[in-house]
Formats: C-alpha cells, structure tokens, sequence
C-alpha cells in the first residue's frame, strides 16, 4: 500500500514509462511491431482505468494523480481478492483431505 501513494510521481518523469509503449514507440525503438504486440496490442483499449485516470477529470496535475491513486488501490485490492480467495480454497481442500 506503501508503494501505491508514490505512484503519482511518474506524473513528474519527461517520457513513458517502462514497458508502457505503443505501438509506435516499438516501432520507433526496434524497427519492427511483434507479431504478438500487433496481435494483442489494442486489448488494454477497453480497461476500466484507461491510461490511470478517469475520463473526463485528468485535465490538471492533481486531478491526474488521483487517478493514479485509484488504479493503485483497485490492482491493490483485486490482487488482495485473488490471494484471498486462492487462500480459501487451498484451506478447504486440506481440511477435506484431512
């Protein structure tokens, strides 16, 4: 939960962050799209968050780091519900096997 506060401060670095690039920028970096990227490339299109912010309120500094803010905490809660979910089950199947 730590690390999720600090994340706007990729708001302040010039450029994209690592392994966030489009298709241009893999263009312009390797020469070439992966046939994987170009396949699978327009799937993050449709996230819920889109690019880390609401549409609409990301016109100032703030209002985007609020949004960085709430995708930090959704990824922190989802993976949170995973792990917890994963740990339910794993619990019930050694108690039935017991």
């Amino acid at each position: 939960m730590v690390i999720a506060v600090f994340t706007p401060l990729r708001l302040l670095a010039s450029g994209t962050a690592w392994g966030e690039w489009g298709g241009e920028d893999i263009q312009s970096r390797l020469g070439f799209v992966p046939e994987g990227f170009q396949k699978f490339g327009d799937f993050w299109n449709h996230a819920v968050l889109k690019d880390y912010g609401i549409a609409g309120y990301d016109q100032t500094f703030w209002q985007q780091a609020l949004g960085f803010l709430l995708s930090a905490f959704v990824g922190v809660l989802v993976i949170g519900l995973i792990t917890f979910a994963i740990g339910r089950f794993v619990s019930k199947k050694r108690q039935a096997q017991s």
